[in-house]
């Protein structure tokens, strides 16, 4: 009988004691009832029972791994989490999408194609074709580049709320060149400028050394969600091509989000296929913008000597 009593005593205190880490865990995960759902703190503490101070520690701790992305809105499912049981996070629709732009893009400027996505403090690179500059671009399909120094990565961060980017980069961002960004302040001006250049980004030799980029972010009404680029060496003329990265970023945004205006700053244009074929864009439809010479300078000069960041 004592024995009995024992073994008893012993299952009845295993299931009063606190639950692991890995079961909290779990809990906080399986709050999460689809890839749309979003949560505050306060939504996960009721529904896994859990103190809101643990919930809290936990979840930053998920945020870090990607397990969970953590938005202005609340608490989300992250890239990992999404990547599981066959889903992407919507990669393969962004693919899909982008895909006869690059083609496009990198056929008509004979530079190598870019599209990737934000991944924390990183890009994750979903395609690149290119012609016979790609094996002198060290990109790879699935591979990570960091955000601040990259064309693709700025052209994204420049639409995110300024406590975003320091919450996803960190205090203090790395250096790869003598021509990175290699203080948050000053990244955050550059992010301003990208703005003013209605949304084009550029680096040359930030990442790098000899390889220069401009990109431009694919938006929906909640923010940017890919971007796109062209890829050369140092020399590269990206003036000339700029405004056929912002056209293709927009053409994948009205493929992705239809009929949803990304904002005041990248509403306005009509459909770029209808002007390459020679058309009128139908009625009530904004015109592009003209992108002369003088345009593009006014754009591009980002400080008295006319620089690129």
């Amino acid at each position: 009988m004592t024995e009995v009593m024992t073994v008893d005593s012993a299952t009845r205190a295993r299931r009063e004691s606190p639950p692991s880490m890995i079961e909290r865990m779990t809990l906080i995960l399986d709050a999460f009832n689809g890839p749309s759902a979003r949560l505050t703190l306060e939504d996960v503490a009721r529904r896994t029972g859990l103190p809101r101070s643990t919930a809290h520690r936990i979840l930053d701790q998920l945020v870090r791994q990607r397990w969970l992305a953590h938005h202005s809105f609340g608490y989300g499912l992250g890239r990992r989490a999404l990547g599981l049981g066959g889903r992407d996070g919507g990669h393969g629709k962004i693919r899909e999408a982008a895909a006869p732009l690059l083609h496009e893009l990198q056929v008509t400027t004979g530079l190598v194609a870019h599209l990737a996505v934000l991944d924390g403090p990183e890009i994750y690179y979903l395609d690149k074709l290119g012609g016979r500059l790609a094996a002198s671009v060290p990109s790879r399909v699935g591979g990570r580049a960091p955000a601040h120094c990259t064309a693709l990565g700025k052209a994204m961060l420049a639409w995110l709320e300024p406590e975003q980017v320091d919450a996803l980069l960190g205090h203090e961002i790395t250096r790869f060149t003598d021509r990175t960004i290699g203080e948050l302040g000053t990244l955050h001006q550059e992010l301003h400028r990208v703005r003013q250049r209605r949304g084009l980004a550029f680096e040359r030799g930030e990442a790098f050394p000899g390889i220069a980029c401009v990109a431009a972010a694919i938006r929906g009404a909640e923010g940017p969600v890919a971007g796109i680029s062209l890829v050369g060496d140092i020399r590269a003329p990206l003036e000339n091509v700029a405004p056929l990265v912002v056209t293709a970023a927009r053409e994948a945004s009205q493929t992705l989000f239809p009929g949803s205006a990304p904002g005041a700053r990248g509403a306005g244009r009509g459909p770029a296929r209808a002007r390459r074929n020679g058309t009128a864009a139908p009625a009530g439809t904004a015109q592009e913008p003209t992108w002369s010479p003088e345009t593009m300078n006014r754009l591009l000069a980002v400080d008295g000597r006319g620089d690129w960041m």
